[in-house]
């Protein structure tokens, strides 16, 4: 006779015979409901799950997405097929849209028409992302935006076919102005000329205002610009603002960095602020460059446990650095869906949306977040400042924390949400 861990049992005496009735008895329950708790669970997909990954692979913002997207989406889809998706087929496309809208709808035009793709995601750059959240909504198939300008989850909101992840324009002004707008506080902006500089200028005017605070000015400068930032960052340290807010990303960003150290911009008593520099900027530019620059991050590597094991991971498979913001976004909001899949047993878009809404979102990544029915989900976000050399004790230790900017003040309330979608 054999107990269930395949030992030898040892002889029934008679003194147990009745536990040994009872055990049997409740084994015997627990099994006879097991063929209902299984069916309860949804079979996986028949189909492959296909997700295309658009994104920047060798333009102005591939440092911050590009490849490392894509690496992040498969670790998402090796995460999943552990533990959720088990059972599931996944396939991972990718395609550089260059930065060019007609370009990116076309590519995923194809992939939904002729390749059979589910969701797409990375998706950056902000007319980009309009373009490809329009035609998502047409095809009714699912964008999976890990950040971007604000108006994806608010006036342009499509929470049927939308999701808007780790950060927005709205969250990067908050993320700035929420722990430096005082009543004392000047303010002057530089910032890119298309959708996501203007949309990060009117939002951080909105709030500074609310705090008491006064914008002296701002300045709009061509998106991937080629030419001299100096003009309009001679104009901020004119003006005599205290705090100089820069709106650029990728190439712009960081030439404007590197022409604001040598005017002496956040060296002395105008403090430089940055709402979307990204830790691949700063291995870039160097601490010596970027050393006490006040940066608004949805996430960083470094932050905890849980963060610098999945940051270590990533490290290993794509060896320019750690991960940025964006690419975490893309683990997390790929991870998400797959699980939404998993749990829906169908890639149809209604179903999966309405999983994503209902599971949990628990990851390596994100803190205290919930997906709200305008798409929007929010999240814990923080406010760093950057190191100085002397302060790093290690590759890509460039951080220290000085705010955690709670969930439910992060992102735009759905009070003040435009979003026709809710009403």
């Amino acid at each position: 006779m054999r107990d269930v861990t395949g030992t030898e049992a040892a002889p029934e005496h008679t003194g147990h015979k009745a536990g040994r009735r009872l055990v049997r008895r409740l084994a015997l329950a627990a099994a006879l409901t097991l063929p209902t708790a299984t069916a309860t669970q949804a079979a996986p997909p028949s189909k492959t799950v296909k997700i295309g990954v658009i994104t920047d692979m060798s333009g102005p913002l591939s440092a911050q997405s590009g490849r490392g997207s894509v690496i992040a989406a498969q670790m998402a889809v090796d995460d999943c097929l552990a533990h959720e998706c088990a059972g599931m087929h996944i396939e991972i496309l990718s395609a550089d849209h260059q930065n060019k809208p007609d370009i990116a709808v076309g590519i995923v035009r194809k992939w939904v028409d002729v390749d059979g793709v589910d969701a797409v995601t990375d998706i950056i750059q902000a007319a980009v992302q309009l373009a490809v959240q329009n035609l998502m909504r047409e095809k009714n198939h699912i964008a999976l935006f890990p950040g971007g300008t604000a108006r994806l989850a608010n006036e342009d909101c499509a929470p049927k076919t939308s999701v808007l992840w780790m950060w927005d324009t709205y969250g990067q002004a908050v993320g700035i102005t929420r722990p430096l707008a005082t009543r004392d506080s000047s303010w002057f902006f530089v910032a890119a000329d298309y959708a996501f500089g203007t949309s990060l200028i009117a939002d951080a005017t909105s709030l500074v205002s609310r705090a008491g605070g006064k914008v002296v000015g701002s300045v709009l400068h061509p998106f991937n610009f080629p030419g001299d930032f100096a003009p309009f960052l001679l104009q901020a340290q004119s003006s005599s603002a205290n705090i100089v807010a820069l709106g650029s990303t990728g190439t712009d960003l960081i030439s404007t960095l590197k022409q604001a150290h040598e005017f002496g911009i956040g060296q002395s008593s105008q403090k430089l602020a940055s709402f979307v520099l990204t830790l691949p900027d700063v291995a870039a530019l160097g601490l010596d460059v970027t050393q006490g620059v006040t940066v608004s991050e949805a996430f960083y590597w470094n932050l905890d446990a849980r963060t610098r094991a999945f940051g270590q991971r990533f490290h290993t498979l794509y060896s320019p650095g750690m991960p940025s913001t964006i690419q975490a976004g893309v683990y997390s909001v790929t991870l998400h869906y797959l699980k939404a899949v998993a749990a829906a047993g169908t890639t149809e878009t209604a179903a999966v949306m309405a999983k994503m809404h209902e599971l949990p979102i628990d990851d390596a990544t994100i803190r205290n977040g919930t997906l709200r029915p305008d798409g929007r989900m929010v999240h814990d976000t923080y406010l760093f400042q950057v190191k100085a050399p002397s302060e790093s004790k290690e590759p890509f230790d460039f951080y220290t924390l000085k705010a955690t900017i709670p969930a439910q003040q992060a992102f735009r309330p759905l009070s003040e949400s435009v979003c026709p979608a809710l009403k």
